[in-house]
């Protein structure tokens, strides 16, 4: 198949690459950006003429809901939903059913988003045995089966011993582990600690959930050497600790959820379970910190967290309503709110969902390592094409993903995806 995207603003982060020009893509790769080759005939034109050209979106928090969680997502629902919001690379976590502890079952996942033909799946290996706590995996043969990482998704590992273990044999490989920074016995709550929770009566999650969680893994890198990817900060006293770890030297990365980045604790209302979410929504102070944070660069990513929650889990009382919201067909749209609320900009916006994710998977990626997140000659042509200006209605009912809940439902943005390719095929085209 060869495909000539025509006439579109092609926009690279990585490279600074900022101009209007055609992108010829054949066998998968693009061949050419700008100067086409005389002989190029294109099987299919996509006539991008007023539209943006960048990388495919790299989302590293995406919730698929298969094995096990069918009822509340198909991957084949999920998958849709992914390419319609311009994404073609995600990191999926291991809290499956059963977990993703076994490379027959990381096999069996990746096999069937194969035959999708859709966006890239990139697994995370659960860390320790049914992410109990006790047991480590066999890190190897899960990377050999295709993971990128290792992970307790949101589930606390309170043996430090066991923590401290697992960053040692995964500095020995050089592997990365995904943590999310909460303290077992100061997260059981399900709202920000704070006058608002203290209102409405709900338990509260201090920031010392998080900063606490923060301090013990620092510590254990030091001892270690080990290489951690911070999934969801959420408060202003990590950014301060994330920022003061890097400058320390220690082989940090971390990402931020869109929902905290726009959202705070005073947006839940009168018990809207739509933003029962987890991490919890903070307060202003914490937002602002993080909007900071992510323009700097202290945080490099940024997550759509997408968690699709089924009607029953959210139709419940606030604090026994299920965590989660549907948000990977609205990362591009929320990326490009910030890009401008903050001043960031559109290549910032662009590049925190494109080469900064791709970074932080670094030689996971394997062969695709130079391309993903990029757009260069020679590369797998893995392409988002989208209009900028093309404004548009959060409605539930319209979203591709099979949970319907969005904290963001009503709200009008901007930018929409015309077409997203992958691996030079055309996944989705509005």
């Amino acid at each position: 198949m060869k495909l000539l995207i025509k006439g579109g603003r092609v926009i690279d982060p990585a490279s600074q690459r900022d101009e209007v020009a055609d992108v010829a893509i054949a066998a998968g790769r693009i061949i050419a950006i700008n100067h086409i080759p005389a002989d190029f005939v294109p099987n299919r034109t996509v006539d991008a003429t007023g539209y943006l050209v960048a990388p495919g979106l790299v989302d590293l928090a995406v919730r698929l809901r298969e094995p096990g969680h069918e009822h509340e997502g198909m991957l084949t629902s999920e998958m849709a939903a992914a390419v319609a919001g311009g994404v073609t690379s995600l990191v999926c976590p291991p809290d499956t059913e059963p977990v993703l502890d076994e490379p027959g079952l990381v096999e069996m996942l990746k096999s069937r988003a194969e035959k999708l033909h859709q966006a890239r799946v990139f697994p995370l290996g659960a860390l320790t045995r049914n992410l109990r706590g006790e047991i480590l995996t066999e890190m190897v043969e899960l990377t050999e089966a295709g993971c990128v990482g290792f992970s307790q998704a949101d589930v606390p590992l309170v043996d430090t011993q066991v923590l401290r273990r697992a960053l040692q044999y995964a500095s020995t490989f050089d592997y990365t582990v995904w943590l999310r920074p909460q303290d077992f016995y100061l997260g059981h709550g399900v709202a920000a600690s704070g006058a608002l929770a203290t209102r409405l009566g709900l338990s509260g999650v201090p920031v010392a959930a998080e900063t606490i969680a923060m301090h013990t893994i620092f510590e254990l890198m030091r001892g270690t050497g080990a290489r951690v990817h911070l999934c969801r900060i959420s408060s202003a006293s990590g950014v301060a600790l994330v920022r003061q770890a890097k400058q320390e030297g220690l082989k940090l990365t971390c990402d931020v959820s869109v929902n905290s980045l726009h959202l705070t604790d005073v947006d839940i209302g009168y018990f809207d379970s739509r933003m029962r979410l987890n991490p919890p929504l903070r307060q202003q102070g914490d937002r602002d910190a993080l909007r900071a944070g992510l323009l700097d660069g202290t945080i490099d990513a940024l997550v759509s967290d997408h968690t699709p929650v089924k009607d029953d889990a959210k139709a419940l009382p606030f604090a026994e309503s299920e965590p989660g919201a549907t948000g990977v067909e609205l990362l591009l749209s929320l990326a490009m709110k910030w890009g401008e609320d903050s001043g960031a900009g559109l290549a910032r916006a662009l590049a925190v969902l494109t080469s900064e994710p791709a970074r932080v998977l670094g030689d996971a990626l394997g062969t695709l390592r130079m391309s993903t997140g990029h757009l260069v000659v020679g590369g797998v042509a893995d392409v988002c094409v989208f209009d900028p200006r093309s404004a548009w209605v959060v409605q539930p009912q319209a979203l591709r993903s099979q949970g319907k809940h969005t904290p963001f439902s009503g709200y009008e943005l901007s930018g929409q995806v015309r077409c997203t390719i992958v691996g030079g095929q055309i996944a989705f085209q509005a």
